[in-house]
């Protein structure tokens, strides 16, 4: 692949020249001339390139809606990229729990489990679940973001919680595109 950068004779093409090159310019004004790509016409897809391929389609179908969002407009403007870009990027990338943090909370009402959290572009909410792993629900609800720390999520207990047998307490965290995250960790 040749790279031109201030050429008379290309300025200003691109395009297919016959069947042999492709001239195509870059965002930063480079004029890229490369092999033109071929491909064979009775070329079959494996399963796992058909599922990537409806997973991409599913992608930009997002991030056509997605990338007016100032949150991606900021993160482009940051990143010398687009926001249609970033919003394809976000959709494939799930967010994160690195930690979910029990030491403020012995199984009494209004004490505090914290959740630290995080995504490649914004985590939008936290869900808790504390129940006794064997089916009995305790209680559930949403984590608040810290106003200090935007990977901290706090969630107050709302209920009595018995720590026999040991409570097993969930997080998921969800992103812009609604892909979660999920972590749990059992009380000993």
């Amino acid at each position: 692949m040749a790279e031109v950068f201030n050429n008379i004779f290309v300025r200003g093409l691109r395009g297919a020249v016959g069947d042999q090159f492709v001239i195509r310019r870059t965002r930063s004004g480079k004029t890229i001339i490369a092999n033109k790509p071929r491909f064979d016409e009775n070329r079959e897809f494996t399963d796992l390139q058909l599922a990537h391929q409806s997973a991409f389609k599913q992608a930009a179908t997002y991030a056509k809606s997605a990338k007016t969002q100032p949150v991606y407009v900021e993160k482009a403007k940051a990143f010398n990229s687009t926001s249609y870009n970033l919003a394809v990027a976000d959709w494939f990338h799930k967010p994160e729990i690195l930690d979910i943090n029990t030491s403020g909370w012995t199984g009494k009402v209004g004490q505090t489990i914290l959740i630290r959290a995080e995504d490649d572009t914004k985590v939008t909410r936290v869900g808790v679940v504390i129940h006794n792993g064997n089916g009995t629900l305790h209680e559930q609800g949403e984590a608040v973001q810290s106003e200090i720390d935007d990977l901290l999520w706090i969630y107050t207990t709302t209920t009595l919680t018995p720590l026999d047998p040991a409570p097993l307490v969930e997080a998921k965290a969800y992103d812009l595109p609604g892909n979660f995250g999920a972590a749990s960790i059992q009380l000993s």
